[in-house]
């Protein structure tokens, strides 16, 4: 829709192509119709008769019928992404760019935290749910802004050739959309564009190994592969101690190494690990990441420390729920792939785990493994919960598991009450599901509100304390 606005405003003849024809469709229609828009429902495999560009919303595969016939016209495709970019003027803000298979959002939301704890104007934008074709054209409230903190998603990226950001990070990879890419080594390289052109820091994770990112490229591979400005820096973000040219962990303090007058020998100090919420590891790196931007764009390190303190994450992001019996109840329901619940389960112990919904091709053996010393228990649900079943066998022989068949509205309680029968004490039941919520909830929000909202009630019948 920004798109085919912003587009019409310029002066040129767009047609709207969607294959959906039902109420929502039909009423995006009308209203873009109203402002003298052509659109065809009903028909997203056509190209329309004189088209000389696609631009395209990041669902649409690669190989679809719509872009193979504008690959035999000669008709360029871009995403909304690569719009916003060449629709920049010349005093446009400078674009702090993040991507990766998880902790985008949550790392995007703290650099913007902390962009604005140093007097900056900013926005979180981009894949996070603000269009950057509005904020490029000043659309308010984003006139007049410094600088951007820019989420994107490997589809963006996929259509966004001559995207050219001030500096960028890659958080994690790991496999996920596979389906859509093709194939992992593809899905990587889409994410690797971040790093193109990067004018000041290409950020990557030094923690990654091989067998993290999946078998595939790590993020640092990226960093080597990509040709990037002049004395652009390559600088890495570890959990440990940092080398000159990363940021890291000493003794429960963040530190930078790397943009210091001398990072061989010194080291700054920009915040504690308490100044995170909340402090999972996953989530500190992602505090090192965000720190790492916003250090490139030249932020005092009192800022980082204020930006980071300010800063609350969204819902269903590892967000503690309630307390009974001595037990902690902990939704992550935004964890939906593998590599997401690994990190979640890796914050706690012991644990009784809620997992299950549509695994979208994923294989559960090495999170299972990685995590069976934690698990008290497992309450599986949703469409592939056989999967997660089937690994447990293999890997957590041992750990009861409480299998669920139903995928009505109660299932998310009878879970809950499942849980408790299995936790003690001191453990955290941690609903982690490693999958997609498609199958049972309209997504991962509706899942974790079932879940809250079953956790709250087991609470109040109970008498314990909530959070």
């Amino acid at each position: 829709m920004p798109a085919a606005r912003a587009l019409h405003g310029l002066g040129a003849r767009v047609t709207v192509v969607n294959g959906g024809d039902g109420e929502g469709p039909r009423r995006q229609a009308a209203e873009l119709e109203a402002l003298g828009i052509t659109v065809r429902l009903g028909d997203d495999r056509t190209l329309p008769e004189g088209t000389e560009l696609v631009v395209t919303t990041p669902g649409f595969k690669p190989g679809s019928p719509l872009f193979e016939a504008a690959g035999r016209a000669g008709v360029p495709v871009w995403g909304d992404v690569e719009l916003a970019w060449r629709l920049r003027g010349p005093d446009s803000p400078p674009w702090l760019a993040v991507t990766g298979t998880n902790g985008k959002t949550t790392t995007v939301q703290m650099l913007a935290s902390i962009l604005r704890a140093a007097g900056l104007r900013t926005a979180a934008v981009g894949n996070i749910g603000v269009s950057l074709i509005d904020v490029v054209l000043e659309q308010e409230p984003y006139d007049g802004l410094d600088v951007l903190a820019v989420e994107l998603s490997s589809y963006q990226l996929h259509w966004a050739p001559s995207l050219r950001p001030h500096s960028a990070v890659v958080l994690n990879l790991a496999p996920d959309h596979l389906d859509w890419h093709g194939s992992m080594e593809a899905y990587a390289a889409d994410k690797g564009r971040i790093y193109e052109g990067n004018q000041v820091a290409c950020v990557y994770n030094a923690d990654e190994s091989p067998s993290q990112a999946g078998a595939g490229p790590r993020t640092e591979d990226l960093v080597r592969a990509a040709d990037v400005a002049e004395g652009a820096r390559a600088i890495g973000f570890t959990l440990g101690a940092p080398a000159p040219s990363q940021l890291g962990v000493v003794e429960g303090v963040l530190v930078d190494r790397a943009f210091v007058p001398n990072r061989h020998q010194q080291a700054q100090e920009l915040a504690e690990t308490g100044d995170i919420h909340p402090a999972a590891p996953h989530n500190i790196a992602n505090a090192l990441a965000a720190a790492a931007l916003a250090r490139a764009f030249g932020v005092p390190a009192t800022a980082v420390r204020d930006g980071l303190r300010a800063f609350t994450p969204d819902a269903h992001r590892i967000t503690h729920v309630a307390d009974t019996g001595g037990i902690a109840w902990v939704d992550d329901s935004k964890a939906t792939n593998t590599h997401a619940a690994e990190a979640s389960l890796a914050a706690y112990d012991p644990i009784v785990w809620i997992a299950g919904g549509l695994a979208k091709g994923a294989a559960f053996d090495e999170l299972v493994a990685a995590s069976a010393p934690r698990l008290r228990g497992a309450v599986l649900m949703g469409a592939d919960r056989h999967l997660i079943r089937e690994a447990l066998a293999r890997h957590a022989p041992d750990v009861p598991v409480t299998d669920l068949e139903r995928t009505d509205t109660g299932a998310m309680a009878e879970a809950v009450r499942a849980a408790k029968s299995l936790a003690r004490p001191g453990d955290t039941v941690l609903l982690a599901p490693a999958c997609a919520s498609m199958d049972m909830f309209v997504n991962y929000n509706a899942r974790g509100d079932a879940f809250a909202e079953a956790v709250r009630a087991l609470a109040s019948a109970e008498g314990h304390s909530e959070e």
